[in-house]
């Protein structure tokens, strides 16, 4: 079996919904991204045998081929587009590893888009008004939605509002810092003429700490520690390890998708990571990088406290190093392959040493976590 390798990883900046791309659709985020990759990896002489993108809300009509078409890839390279909610993106990445392991494909551009901005709005057949989302799980199961859900976590796990606070305020500061030293430069295409992340911006805890609650009466969830629904595309180059040509770049060691109690489905990282360390024998303890998706400060620190790390104290340059969802957006079927272009630049452009490990993972509506663990070549 051949061994997947990430070997070039790109995005666009994230805007909120409404803004930034306002009227840029899920597709042409994509395209500039996949053009960008192919160009990243021009010097490996690979056709692309797939492009393989996530997508929670679109148009429909295979995002990932109409954005390959777009990029300019010819009409011979097909493409699929994956649907594991908030997990597309890095679900999408782990089958294109799947497809290079098995031999069948050489070069997989796996990635995910989203424009909040331009999603339909959707009518049942007799209805005269659109319905907000369509079920995560059929009727006799659980089916919050996310921000009660993610209140409810937070409750479960014993997750209070100063914590919830505190966290998305060194979210923020982390992203503005991250975005002031350019460590965002080298991984964004420009979309547009825009070529930084609209959102990240610093935010004082008493202003934090004024935030009504938002998705349930007296909770502890607020817009602050919230990540806004957004528009955005992330991508990466998937080739044997065998034809990397001395490229650096992110062996993909393992992954899991699982399910778990759709009633809490902020919890699905934790049965998905402990499926990937039961399987390689690795502990938390020898990860360098980990980059969750921050869909919510409840479910983030739910989730980290049950794998063991402390991204308020000790881990706080482990977990999420430059900030995440909360501070840049959640651009949903994007976010999971923008973690993994996170842990690109954290590890690859930041001359990581080779052996050195990074754990990417994110929680799914209905109940899913999916979970890959890297490491540096």
């Amino acid at each position: 079996m051949d061994t997947p390798v990430v070997v070039a990883a790109r995005r666009t900046a994230i805007g909120t919904a409404g803004h930034a791309f306002k009227g840029v659709g899920a597709d042409r985020l994509a395209s500039p991204v996949i053009a960008a990759l192919v160009r990243d990896v021009a010097g490996l002489g690979l056709p692309v045998d797939d492009v393989v993108l996530g997508n929670c809300m679109g148009p429909g009509g295979n995002l990932a081929r109409v954005s390959a078409l777009g990029a300019g890839l010819g009409h011979g390279v097909p493409g699929v587009t994956v649907d594991r909610q908030c997990g597309s993106g890095l679900a999408a990445v782990l089958i294109a590893g799947q497809a290079v392991r098995s031999g069948d494909m050489e070069l997989v551009v796996a990635g995910g888009a989203e424009s909040a901005s331009t999603a339909p709005l959707r009518t049942r057949r007799g209805a005269t008004e659109p319905y907000g989302r369509a079920p995560f799980a059929p009727d006799g199961h659980p089916d919050p939605d996310m921000g009660a859900a993610a209140e409810a976590l937070g409750v479960a796990k014993g997750v209070d509002r100063d914590r919830q606070d505190r966290y998305a305020e060194a979210s923020q500061a982390k992203a503005v810092a991250a975005r002031e030293a350019g460590r965002f430069a080298a991984e964004i295409v420009a979309v547009e003429g825009r070529d930084s992340d609209q959102r990240p911006r610093l935010l004082r805890p008493g202003s934090l700490a004024r935030l009504p609650s938002a998705f349930v009466p007296g909770g502890a969830v607020t817009a602050g520690n919230s990540a806004p629904n957004s528009d955005g595309a992330a991508a990466v180059a998937v080739v044997p390890e065998r034809l990397r040509a001395g490229l650096p770049g992110l062996r993909l060691v393992a992954g899991a998708v699982t399910g778990c109690d759709p009633a809490l489905p902020g919890w699905g990282p934790v049965p998905a990571v402990w499926r990937v360390l039961d399987r390689t024998g690795v502990t938390t303890g020898r990860i360098a990088a980990v980059e969750i998706v921050e869909a919510f400060a409840a479910q983030t620190l739910a989730v980290t406290d049950a794998l063991g790390l402390d991204p308020l104290g000790a881990d706080a340059e482990r977990v999420c190093a430059d900030g995440g969802a909360l501070a840049l957006g959640h651009p949903w079927g994007a976010s999971g392959a923008v973690v993994v272009t996170r842990l690109f630049t954290r590890l690859v452009r930041a001359g990581a040493p080779a052996g050195t490990l990074g754990l990417a993972t994110a929680a799914v509506g209905g109940g899913l976590g999916v979970a890959a663990l890297f490491e540096v070549v």
